[in-house]
């Protein structure tokens, strides 16, 4: 096989607001407290070549990831669905998708974007070489807790060495890494695990990164001219082990929780084993999964409980609850409207697999639970990577029983922002068969 590397600096300008923890926060920019970065991977066989671009960005639209592929493929003749256009969900970064009232979009940003992240994709493309890839897979612990199954823990107590969640079984305990070599000389690497990176909280002003490309940055440091990807796994009910703190006392937990994923990280670097076989494949299927819109009826009747909470006497827009009743009351109007006008659901999402040797990496433009990335990897004994936010950001893809609750969050809440009805409780077996089809198309 052949590898190639590229990266390109896409961080924004200060003053830009931030996306994330919630509605109308003004989270405007005012410093760059880590630099955002587009790295692109490229692998060919000769005959079939792919990328996969890692994007410091909360998540972008199918939009973008579409005028990626479209300019890849004009200067490279890579076709677009050879591409990957993925996310590490950053919450201290630039909007890049459409939701209501989750940061303003900054317009200029958004058109030079795509033409950034291509650039990468293309400079990895004409970096083209004969190279060996390794794989290793190592503990990593002490990261993350499952928040739809455990409190939060403390400051102090989440900083400590020894810290691990109530139960680790319920979180990502091991990291992938590969590691693309050209004799001694590393090229690049990429590490592959499964954590919201929200150590910056919702109070943060500061560009960043946040733990996972802090530390992928300080992992590049120590192999000179190397370029490595954070990859996204499934991270929808996991949070790291520090978030929704001080600002300050974030800025600071960032490096400690950065480091503690590097150190554990590094010995995949060089205790790899050659992976098997040099074969590069790539697929990309659109698949339609079952949505379960909310009747009208009740659709009013939350439209009503909203409309209340803003009608109140002395209600304002300083109070959290005023500013998420705007944004459902936004989202409820919508919807009804979709709904008077007969308009159909008719979405797909794009499920897409790239095969490099005996390793295959299969991803959707979904916010995944944990257990999708346990069923799927179940189903085979070659190394299978499930990566989240890929090609689009369409919202969280919930565990069966998330659905019990009206007012579940992920299952009920999010689609609406994002200016669609809610997934079906069939979505975990639907996609979950999607991904595993992927893989085998590919392997």
């Amino acid at each position: 096989m052949q590898f190639g590397f590229g990266k390109v600096d896409i961080t924004p300008r200060v003053g830009v607001e931030l996306f994330g923890y919630g509605p109308f926060l003004n989270r405007h920019s005012i410093a760059i407290r880590e630099r955002l970065y587009a790295r692109a991977l490229a692998a060919s066989d000769g005959v079939t070549t792919v990328v996969l671009v890692s994007c410091d960005l909360v998540g972008v639209s199918a939009e973008i990831s579409a005028e990626v592929r479209e300019r890849v493929h004009a200067e490279t003749g890579v076709p677009g669905e050879q591409v990957c256009v993925h996310c590490i969900h950053t919450h201290s970064g630039p909007r890049t998708k459409f939701t209501i009232g989750w940061g303003a979009a900054d317009e200029p940003y958004l058109e030079l974007l795509p033409k950034r992240i291509a650039a990468a994709c293309i400079a990895a493309v004409g970096d083209l070489q004969p190279a060996t890839l390794s794989h290793a897979v190592v503990p990593c612990e002490g990261l993350g807790y499952n928040r739809e199954d455990e409190a939060r823990p403390g400051l102090v107590e989440a900083l400590r060495e020894d810290w691990r969640p109530a139960n680790p079984e319920l979180t990502d305990t091991e990291a992938h890494v590969l590691r693309v070599a050209a004799g001694e000389r590393t090229l690049g690497f990429a590490s592959y695990f499964s954590c919201h990176p929200v150590v910056g909280p919702q109070v943060s002003r500061y560009i960043h990164s946040d733990f996972a490309g802090v530390a992928t940055n300080l992992l590049e440091r120590e192999s000179p001219g190397a370029v490595g990807l954070f990859l996204q796994g499934c991270q929808g009910d996991i949070n790291s082990c520090v978030v929704h703190h001080g600002e300050q006392e974030s800025l600071l937990a960032l490096d400690v929780i950065a480091s503690r994923y590097a150190r554990q990280v590094r010995p995949g670097l060089s205790l790899g084993a050659p992976v098997i076989g040099d074969a590069v494949r790539a697929i990309s299927r659109p698949v339609r999964l079952t949505h379960d819109p909310v009747p009208e009826a009740e659709l009013r009747k939350m439209l009503a409980e909203r409309e209340a909470v803003l009608a109140a006497p002395g209600a304002s827009d300083a109070e959290h609850d005023v500013r998420m009743a705007t944004v459902y009351a936004i989202a409820l109007r919508r919807e009804l409207a979709r709904l008077a006008a007969d308009e159909p659901i008719g979405e797909t999402i794009e499920v897409q697999a790239l095969r490099l040797g005996d390793v295959v990496l299969v991803g959707a433009p979904l916010e995944l639970m944990l257990r999708y990335k346990a069923r799927v990897q179940a189903a085979f004994e070659r190394p299978v990577l499930v990566l989240g936010l890929c090609n689009d950001m369409r919202g969280y893809a919930p565990r069966r029983e998330s659905f019990g609750a009206q007012d579940n969050y992920a299952a009920r809440i999010v689609p609406y922002l994002l200016g669609y009805p809610p997934f079906a409780p069939s979505i975990e077996d639907e996609l979950v068969a999607a991904l595993i089809a992927a893989v085998e198309a590919v392997a």
